[in-house]
Parts: structure tokens; C-alpha cells; sequence
């Protein structure tokens, strides 16, 4: 009777799974972990550069809808807003004015003592217009000597009233140049914005009653 054997590995492999087993685990390469730092690097300096470029970006937006000289929304800023309070209006069933003011004299101002003092003239008329209008209600410079002002609910008396004492406080402002005494003045025209307020419309509607008004003060003068 035949003795079973049992089939055995050669030497060499026994040597060989030996040394597998006291070899200690490898550590994960390093390259990885580096790889991995780097792309955190990156991102996190991507997003410092977008967040830079956003913030710039922003501040050129202000400065293209903010008049330089006067630091009130120029005419592009002044129609962004009054479109977005346009749209309010119609919402929410609120109601405001829109004033077109157009400045008296500015241009003999500028031709006799240079544009510095026509500029000087703007900035006092401005500040005036601030000293009467509430923190909610708007100012731009529509170009020129024209400036337009969106004031909150009113009625189109009160906002008639108020176009009236804007007028009596502009010409109430004098300036010296060159040991002259000048006054300016200023003409305005209201428009109503209701439900159905118009950008456009509402502007042509303001800027029509001022013209109106212009006619109506040099006949009084």
C-alpha cells in the first residue's frame, strides 16, 4: 500500500512568501499627496483671482452709472433705477413722481467765467437738491444742466408743491465770480408713476412740463 504524499512547494517559494510576509505594507506614494496640496493650492487661488475680478468688475459698473463730478447716477444709472422702480410700482400698487429740473443760465455762467465756475454752480445746486429730497428718493444728472429726481409716494399735488419749492430754493442760490453776484435758477416738470408708468413715456412726460414751465418763468421774468 502506497503512502499518500503530500505535494510540497519548492524552496524557492517558500523563501519568497516568507519575505512577502515580513515586509511591511508600502506607504502610499508621495507624489499623491503632494498632487493633491498642488491642486488645493490652485483652486484656492482661482478663487481669491474670481473674487478679485468680481469686486472689479463691480466698481466699474459703479462708475459707469455714477456721474464724476457730481457723484449722483448719471443718466445711464439714473433710467437703470427708474426702471427698477417701475416695476415696483406696478407690483405692488405704489406710486411716485419723476421731476425733470433743467438748470437756468448755466451756459452764459460758463461762457463768462470759465466752466470750473459752471461746475461749482452744479455742485451747490445738487447738494441743494439732497437738503430736500429723502434718503429713498433718487437724484440724476441727465446730461448737461438737466437732473431728474424719483421721489416716493406722492400725489401730483404734493409733487407739484414739491417741484415748486425746489425752483424757490435753487433761486435763492447766488455765486460771486470774478466780484460779480450771479443767480441760476432752474425750471421743472413733473410726471405721475402709476400702474401704468412707462420709462420713456414717463421721461418725455417730465421733460415736456418742464419745457412748459421754462416758457411759463421767462414770461414772468
Amino acid at each position: 500500500m502506497k503512502k499518500k504524499t503530500r505535494a510540497t512547494a519548492p524552496r524557492g517559494a517558500k523563501r519568497r512568501k516568507s519575505v512577502m510576509a515580513q515586509r511591511p505594507p508600502r506607504a502610499s506614494p508621495p507624489r499623491l499627496s503632494v498632487a493633491h496640496n498642488d491642486a488645493k493650492l490652485t483652486i484656492r487661488r482661482l478663487r481669491t483671482q474670481l473674487a478679485k475680478a468680481l469686486a472689479r468688475i463691480d466698481e466699474l459698473q459703479a462708475s459707469a452709472d455714477t456721474d464724476f463730478l457730481l457723484d449722483i447716477p448719471n443718466r445711464r444709472g439714473f433710467e437703470r433705477e427708474l426702471n427698477r422702480s417701475i416695476a415696483y410700482i406696478k407690483r405692488y400698487q405704489a406710486s411716485g413722481a419723476l421731476i425733470v429740473l433743467d438748470v437756468d443760465r448755466l451756459k452764459p455762467i460758463n461762457d463768462a467765467f470759465g466752466h470750473a465756475a459752471g461746475d461749482q454752480v452744479l455742485k451747490a445746486i445738487v447738494k441743494t437738491l439732497l437738503g430736500h429730497v429723502r434718503a429713498s428718493d433718487v437724484i440724476g444728472r441727465l446730461g448737461g444742466d438737466e437732473f431728474a429726481l424719483l421721489l416716493w409716494n406722492l400725489s401730483e399735488t404734493d409733487a407739484k408743491a414739491k417741484a415748486a419749492a425746489l425752483e424757490e430754493a435753487i433761486d435763492r442760490l447766488s455765486f460771486v465770480f470774478r466780484g460779480r453776484t450771479i443767480a441760476a435758477g432752474a425750471s421743472a416738470g413733473v410726471a405721475i408713476l402709476g400702474a401704468h408708468a412707462e420709462l420713456s413715456r414717463a421721461l418725455e412726460e417730465a421733460d415736456s412740463a418742464m419745457y412748459v414751465r421754462k416758457a411759463q418763468r421767462r414770461h414772468e421774468a
